[in-house]
């Protein structure tokens, strides 16, 4: 472990990517430890910060903190000591942590921050999470095709190469996440073999792709469809769980009741383009029967499943997270 540290992170000049890692897991912990001591009513903690009225969100000292600590590293980057860098770095990734824990806030522009929606935060700082701990860990977005330090020495047809290379990446990374496959796109970007395997699979059955490419094509939408139920269960039980243990309700029976409820919401054809026209046929008939076992309610294609939530259905059930009012959410 000390060699790591000492090889990895300080001979590598990471330290500052290091320590905001750490500033940005300990802020958002301490946050929702915070939220959920509030909800509880604990006597012998504080409450929500308010002026007058105005209940202050935890979001806005988030910016305020990432602003100036941002400012700071800008203004110190050149003749700043790692150390120095090192500091304000922590104290970004604290004030990152505050504010993607209300990303869902910023998303809907209404307060769901106990709300069905509100798990979106959720997903925002795992990804957070999850590219910082790539690249802290040494992978570096297209790293496989920097074929040289592209360095001013370098001809014209290694800078090409390069050039071209990174574009097909991209284009996998586009192709990937508009097949619906939100993590192997980001984790593609730094491991590309990755896109590869994602741009060739069969894309998510409500995914942008699916809506052009499928809709015309009933036996490979039905085969989307039966791969999504198959493959999402388990997934949907585990990160149901894990949302439940941040944000209330740790309750496993419940994380694999609520996993079939979600997959009858998420798991439905994506509807024709505009101005398209289907003409019905046998294998059309198949799916529309198949889709119709699953869920009965229908949504727009889109990569992030459940943003936006949609129907009296959706609707509800958000409502029911909702607390009571006059009930500290903060």
């Amino acid at each position: 472990m000390h060699h790591w540290f000492t090889h990895d992170i300080l001979d590598a000049g990471r330290l500052p990517l290091f320590l905001f890692f750490i500033g940005f897991i300990v802020g958002f912990a301490c946050t929702r430890v915070s939220v959920r001591l509030i909800r509880a009513e604990k006597s012998w903690w504080f409450g929500n910060v308010s002026t007058g009225a105005t209940h202050v969100h935890h979001m806005v000292f988030g910016v305020v903190l990432s602003l100036v600590s941002g400012v700071s590293i800008v203004a110190v980057s050149v003749t700043g000591s790692q150390t120095t860098l090192s500091v304000l770095a922590c104290f970004f990734g604290i004030g990152a942590a505050l504010v993607l824990d209300e990303f869902a806030l910023i998303f809907y522009l209404r307060d769901v921050y106990w709300a069905e929606e509100g798990r979106a935060s959720i997903d925002a700082v795992w990804a957070a999470l999850g590219a910082t701990g790539m690249v802290l860990l040494g992978f570096r977005p297209l790293e496989l095709f920097q074929l040289s330090g592209l360095s001013p020495d370098d001809g014209w047809a290694e800078v090409a190469i390069t050039v071209v290379l990174a574009a097909v990446s991209l284009l996998l990374a586009a192709v990937v996440l508009a097949k619906g496959k939100i993590w192997t796109g980001l984790i593609g970007i730094f491991a590309w073999p990755l896109l590869l395997v994602g741009a060739l699979r069969l894309a998510r059955p409500g995914s942008p792709w699916a809506r052009w490419r499928y809709t015309h094509r009933p036996r490979r939408m039905e085969r989307a469809m039966s791969r999504e139920r198959r493959l999402r269960r388990p997934l949907i039980r585990a990160k149901i769980y894990l949302q439940d243990l941040m944000a209330g309700r740790p309750d496993v029976p419940h994380a694999i009741s609520e996993a079939e409820s979600v997959l009858d919401e998420v798991v439905h054809a994506a509807p024709p383009p505009p101005g398209s026209a289907i003409t019905p046929s046998a294998g059309t008939v198949g799916v529309a029967s198949t889709v119709s076992s699953i869920s009965a309610r229908r949504g727009r294609s889109g990569t992030m499943v459940g943003l936006p939530f949609e129907g009296d259905a959706a609707a509800s059930r958000s409502m029911q997270s909702v607390p009571p009012s006059g009930e500290p959410h903060d």
